[in-house]
């Protein structure tokens, strides 16, 4: 199953515009199932998901979880969708604390051949 593990520190007031990109899996090879944890080290950063040309999640508040972790599966794979060939994966994160905020994400995707 193709992975995309990244964890990036986004400075205040600032954002990281797709955090999967530059992966070898960023753009869809075929159809498939895609599942995300996407988790912060502080309050106040907002995450927007799209998968190609649909929006999966509106700005909304990141989950927060302390210590640099990744996410447990499947208690922080809040994020579940399909997705079409050649469909751009875009994870955005928008920082608004005073403090620069570490991000750790894990994009599971599972190709489904149809």
């Amino acid at each position: 199953m193709p992975t995309i593990q990244k964890q990036v520190t986004i400075l205040t007031g600032t954002s990281n515009d797709n955090i999967w990109a530059g992966s070898a899996y960023e753009y869809m090879r075929g159809p498939g199932v895609v599942s995300a944890a996407v988790v912060a080290s502080l309050v106040t950063s907002f995450l927007t998901i799209q998968s190609g040309p649909d929006v999966i999640l509106e700005e909304s508040p990141t989950f927060v979880l302390a210590g640099g972790n990744y996410g447990i599966v499947p208690d922080h794979f809040f994020y579940n969708w399909g997705a079409a060939p050649g469909d751009r994966l875009l994870c955005r994160v928008r920082n608004a604390n005073a403090a620069s905020n570490v991000i750790s994400t894990v994009c599971n995707i599972q190709y489904t051949g149809r």
